[in-house]
């Protein structure tokens, strides 16, 4: 069939102008397109599938231009966006098309937003987050009219959190429709490509286009340097490295160098930089902001810079223009990832795509040549699509929810129509919304508000207020890494980011690079850099965290294949093989077998698929080592040895610190004897999984992964309109819910991060089927002790090193999540000795209880009081909000103490075995469950929402006697008691945090009488300070005035008649000519003021810079010898009166020389020598009346300031 029938002859005659013949993506794409059903197209980078999916689009919609939002496209990728859619001027252009075209991402300025809403475009391109957000608002009208959705790069999201975010939006998308959307998916090669389809349909039917012809690379693994075992230069293989990749930079057009990690992006940018001594090399990462990566985008494509060093931020399909070569520092870690970046170089189809790969150790060495094998045979690792992850399905939960009412059921339909939730069930589901409506398992998690409004009668649910300002400020599933916008100076644009852990570090006046350019820091503010350019100055390289790449188990497997492999030929049989099947120059080959053979020697065999080995050896201080060599990757180690640990720990009572990496386990054993036997290294598989779970709740990792989900599930929001949430904030509320909801394993938050511990992070069933293989004897276990580490066991030391400083996001607050508590004993000892009735503040006590109990503003609010507080009793609520509850059955009528009481709903069982209340039939069984403590709750309860009480006081609330568990209470340091209540009679009660409240908020009333005045009160306060407006003498006037540069003008006119009333020129004269005031300079034309004997406590005012003229010297030599009067100085200096007069005033403005008189100041024209009158005679009785710059007598300033100036003064 011929591909381009479906078309129009307009858009066929286009085409057949502008290429030679369709790609095999565009044969095989279109006619399935055509058909109208879903489907995936598969195929390498350049390969067109882009137009294969746009094109088809585009003929349909130029026929009726004009009629809404009709195709949408979605790319993971803002970069990408931007280059889509200049692409799409050709076809458009080509077509004379009247479509218009928008994009929306997080870059696009609301202006532009605005304008899509008005005049919708026929087609968008925007990122999965601003789809999640046009849905979440009135943007959302547009989207009904789409017929068509692209999502390109699914391969980059399929296998992440972001990928099951997506697919729920897509969902939702479909929802708003009348009629089903085409779904057209784009993957780069991906494996198995079925899942990938389910994943773009949501388990609907669809086409699947396998279009993966393979591309031809140009590849070699490059070691610079003959034996890596001795580096040479400080024991470093890096000086080796930088040369080589300069001239390979030279001797092409334009080169992308890739690294792992944005720390190591910066650094080698830099040192490329300094050998060319130029800048040849810019760095390029995700902490630039998007303007200056597409500046350096641009300059690479422009040929003004020959090289980029970029971690993953250009992977993925940017046309990144002609880059003729790529260079990997390090292994990619995976063979999709070498092969997406090596894809980077002759993007075209049919073009050559040349790489060269240089590994930094000898063990990455071997994984770099496994990995280039695999890229040359296409043997790309399975993509695994997270399954169920609670915390994005509450994300979208509260989202959906803001709309509209949704019932239950058709919630349910909606979520499992995206298949990474195609098997979540009913009972998953309502564990979420009972934690959305504030349901949780224990009173302690009452604090995190509800998002949702859960009618089970009606089997519904609704957002409360401010659910979709929640949803919509904290979108996406990123985690928030603490990470600190850099903008220029004045209100100047963003330059990227900095971790929030060294902006801690950094200080004001310091240079960091970011790339690859210096920039001063100039402020800090709360959650930005405020910097200025420093071009040329040295600069510290920031780092990141959270940027560890595990190696997959499928790669693992391999690489001991290969180890096994190679050991077992000749040398040279094994050096023509690595340079011919595996990509190795003749020095990495070398590298390589060395490496084997040296271990085969150590250990009499290499790890492999089929061997483990167990080394053990002593450290250089005697301590026992155990490295368990194994090539399977970092997602089997970590569970492996975390069981290893706590099997080490429990059954044989030694306590193990263990380290892992891609290569291995080690066990440090620093208090054994001996090291421990075999047999107790070996795990039974059924035991993994349990022995992981215990220990995963104490782990690091768990805590930060916790911290991640709830922040996502928006029970932590990380950002509110304007502001962000500090890390170090999250982090403390992560670990306050973490030791409250760990204690209860339905909690949905606890359930997903175990989930994504065990599932997304960990291998289990790749360890699980290891260790079952060790049982069976499949694999290999060979146990051996060394006089000290083997190369492999090196290795894996070094990798841990080499990483372990800024692996992960794992600040020591998340090692152990133990939240503050309150000293209890000395809070005893506090209350028995001194009691607080005369310390805490009245006033205080009102504010903080009417903190506790707010006025609700509707009925979700009282709802909420009900709930937080417990019951309310007639008078204290409104009886509107209260009928709205008792309607909707959140809230009912009981009989307490003989007095009718409102308590929500959820609470019923709770009060009839406390209380023996009777709830009303027909309630759910979820707000019938009670149970023993449930008196002891609705009490905690009661003293967390009130201030000090009595017992009469609480025996009232409950209608029941309470003392003896008051005392219960006491004992078990659930509450305190003490003479608390300014003027109480008896010993009140407390819970220990309202106390410590009430305490704070007494010290800030205290603290607040002694607080830095307002802005407004200062203003009052500074006229009456300077007497502006009362009868001063001068004097008085001049005293706080001392010290203050002014122009010389504002003195007379403005600041002194204000102060002096009927102030006159004269007095001023007569203080100055006393020799009791005196003034000095402070830069042009303004002086300051002091009283003689002050002068020295107060210091010199800032003055202009000094004057270097030869005149002005020669003048102060002159004064230095004493004071003197105009034409005394000018005959003792020998000087002309013009030169003279302006060097003089220039040592004035600098603040070097005075003079007793204030009239030099109020001469007109300053700088004008005097002139002589020809004709005035000798011993005249009229002489001429003006006043001139050079009058009274002239002195220097030093003997004003001969010391330090007091600080005090």
């Amino acid at each position: 069939m011929d591909p381009l029938a479906p078309f129009s002859p307009k858009t066929r005659a286009w085409f057949e102008r502008a290429f030679e013949a369709p790609t095999p993506a565009q044969t095989a794409g279109w006619p399935a397109i055509a058909a109208g059903g879903n489907v995936l197209i598969q195929a390498p980078t350049g390969s067109g599938k882009t137009l294969a999916a746009f094109l088809y689009g585009i003929d349909r919609l130029d026929r009726r231009p004009g009629e809404g939002l009709r195709l949408l496209y979605v790319s993971p990728l803002k970069a990408l966006n931007y280059d889509v859619e200049r692409n799409l001027r050709g076809p458009l252009a080509g077509l004379r098309s009247d479509l218009r075209v928008a994009v929306r991402t997080g870059d696009t300025p609301q202006k532009e937003r605005a304008a899509i809403v008005r005049t919708p475009p026929d087609i968008l391109i925007t990122t999965p987050e601003s789809l999640f957000l046009m849905l979440t608002s009135q943007a959302r009208e547009v989207l009904r009219s789409i017929e068509t959705v692209i999502v390109d790069e699914v391969h980059a999201v399929a296998g992440t959190k972001r990928g099951a975010h997506l697919a729920l939006s897509l969902e939702r998308l479909d929802a708003l429709l009348d009629t089903p959307m085409q779904r057209i998916g784009l993957s780069a090669t991906q494996r198995p490509l079925e899942e990938i389809g389910r994943f773009v349909s949501g388990n609907r039917p669809i086409r699947l286009v396998d279009a993966g012809t393979r591309k031809e690379l140009d590849l070699e693994v490059v070691v610079p340097l003959e034996d890596m075992r001795e580096p040479g230069e400080g024991g470093s293989i890096w000086p080796s490295i930088y040369p080589e990749l300069l001239q390979l930079v030279r001797e092409h057009r334009s080169t992308i160098v890739f690294v792992n990690n944005r720390r190591l992006a910066e650094r080698l940018a830099l040192r490329l930089n300094e050998l060319a001594e130029a800048e040849i090399a810019r760095a390029h990462h995700g902490s630039l902001a998007r303007e200056q990566r597409v500046e350096i985008e641009e300059l690479l494509k422009a040929g003004q810079i020959p090289c980029l060093v970029a971690t993953s931020s250009l992977e993925l399909g940017i046309d990144m223009g002609a880059v003729d070569l790529v260079i990997q520092v390090e292994s990619p870690k995976s063979v999709a990832r070498g092969l997406q970046r090596i894809g980077r170089a002759g993007h075209e189809l049919g073009s050559v795509s040349k790489g060269r790969i240089f590994p930094k150790f000898r063990a990455d060495l071997l994984e770099c040549a496994v990995v280039a094998r695999a890229m040359r045979d296409g043997a790309i690792e399975e993509t695994s699509i997270p399954r169920n992850p609670l915390d994005v399905l509450c994300q979208h939960i509260v989202a959906i929810s803001a709309d509209a009412e949704i019932a239950i059921d058709e919630l349910h339909n909606l979520v499992r129509g995206a298949y990474p939730f195609s098997d979540l069930s009913r009972e998953q589901l309502e564990n979420v919304l009972d934690m959305l409506a504030g349901r949780y398992p224990s009173d302690e998690f009452a604090e995190l508000r509800p998002r949702i409004v859960w009618d089970r009668t009606a089997g519904v649910i609704r957002g409360r207020a401010g659910a979709r300002r929640l949803a919509v400020t904290n979108a996406g599933t990123i985690p928030d890494r603490g990470l600190f916008g850099v903008h220029l100076v004045d209100g100047g644009g963003r330059v990227g980011e900095l971790d929030e852990e060294m902006v801690y570090e950094a200080r004001q006046g310091q240079t960091f690079l970011l790339g690859a350019s210096s920039w001063r820091i100039e402020e800090i503010t709360r959650d930005r850099v405020l910097v200025s350019p420093a071009p040329g100055v040295p600069g510290a390289v920031p780092f990141w965290k959270g940027e560890g790449v595990g190696r997959p188990y499928e790669l693992g497997e391999r690489i001991g294949r290969t180890s096994r492999e190679l050991v077992a030929l000749s040398d040279e049989r094994a050096i023509e093989r690595l340079q011919g099947d595996y990509f190795l120059d003749a020095r990495a080959a070398a590298n390589l077998l060395t490496f084997l053979r040296e271990q085969e020697g150590a250990t009499a065999t290499v790890p492999s698929d089929r061997t483990i080995v167990v080394e053990r050896f002593r450290d250089e201080i005697g301590d026992w080592r155990v490295c368990i060599l194994t090539p399977f990757g970092g997602r089997v180690h970590a569970p492996w040895a975390m069981a290893l640990a706590a099997r080490l720990r429990d059954g044989l009572g030694i306590e193990v610190q263990s380290i892992w990496s891609d290569d291995g386990i080690a066990l440090h054993l620093p208090d054994a004897d001996a090291p421990p036997p075999v047999a107790d290294l070996l795990i039974d598989p059924e035991e993994i999984e349990e022995l992981v779970v215990n220990e995963l709740a104490s782990s690091a990792l768990f805590g930060a992964r916790f911290r991640e989900n709830a922040a996502r599930a928006l029970l932590i929001p990380r950002r509110r309109p304007g502001q962000r949430t500090p890390l170090w904030q999250q982090r403390l509320k992560a670990q306050s819910l973490l030791q409250v909801a760990r204690r209860y394993g339905s909690f949905p938050i606890i359930l997903e991060t175990y989930r994504e511990c065990l599932q997304d992070v960990f291998d289990l069933p790749a360890l699980r089927r290891i260790l079952q293989g060790l049982q069976t004897r499949e694999l290999d276990l060979v146990e051996v002790e060394t006089v000290s580490a083997s190369p492999f066991a090196s290795s894996l030391l070094f990798d841990y090193v080499a990483t372990y400083m800024y692996e992960d996001d794992t600040p020591p607050a998340e090692r152990r999540a133990q939240a503050l508590s309150l000293d209890r004993d000395l809070l005893r000892e506090l209350l028995g000795q001194e009691e607080l009735r005369e310390l805490l503040d009245r006033d205080a006590i009102e504010d903080v209880e009417r903190s506790l109990q707010p006025t609700p503003r509707n009925a979700d609010e009282l709802h909420d009081l009900l709930r937080v507080r417990g019951h309310r009793v007639a008078g204290e609520y409104d009886e509107g909000f209260a009928e709205t509850l008792l309607r909707e059955r959140h809230a009912i009528r009981v009989r307490l103490g003989g007095n009718e009481a409102l308590i929500a709903a959820q609470d019923a069982g709770r009060y009839r075995d406390a209380l023996g209340v009777m709830p009303p039939g027909g309630l759910p069984d979820a707000f019938l469950e009670g149970g023993l403590n449930s008196l002891r709750e609705l009490v905690l309860r009661f003293a967390k929402g009130c201030g000090p009480f009595t017992t009469a006081e609480a025996d009232a609330r409950f209608g029941i006697e309470l003392e003896g568990l008051l005392h219960e209470l006491e004992r078990a340091d659930a509450l305190v008691r003490g003479e608390l209540r300014p003027g109480g009679s008896e010993r009140e009660w407390c819970d220990p945090e309202v106390l410590r409240r009430l305490r704070r908020a007494s010290l800030a009333a205290l603290r607040k009488e002694v607080e830095p005045a307002e802005q407004s009160a200062y203003g009052r306060f500074l006229p009456a300070w300077h007497g502006i407006g009362r009868r001063s003498s001068l004097r008085e006037a001049l005293v706080p005035l001392q010290g203050l540069a002014l122009p010389v003008a504002l003195w007379e006119s403005e600041v002194l008649p204000r102060r002096v009333p009927n102030y006159q020129p004269a007095w001023l004269d007569a203080l100055c000519a006393s020799g009791e005031l005196v003034w000095v300079g402070a830069g042009l034309d303004r002086v300051a003021v002091y009283f003689r004997e002050d002068a020295s406590l107060l210091g010199a005012p800032g003055g202009a810079p000094r004057s270097d003229r030869r005149e002005a010297g020669t003048i102060r030599e002159a004064l230095a010898r004493s004071a003197m009067f105009w034409p005394d100085l000018l005959a003792d200096a020998h000087l002309e009166s013009g030169e003279a007069l302006a060097a003089l005033w220039e040592l004035v403005w600098a603040g070097e020389v005075t003079n007793d008189a204030w009239t030099p100041l109020r001469a007109g024209r300053r700088y004008q020598a005097p002139r002589t009158d020809r004709r005035q005679r000798r011993f005249s009785r009229t002489r001429a009346a003006q006043v001139t710059s050079t009058q009274g007598r002239w002195s220097l300033t030093d003997g004003l300031f001969p010391g330090s100036p007091d600080r005090r003064a």
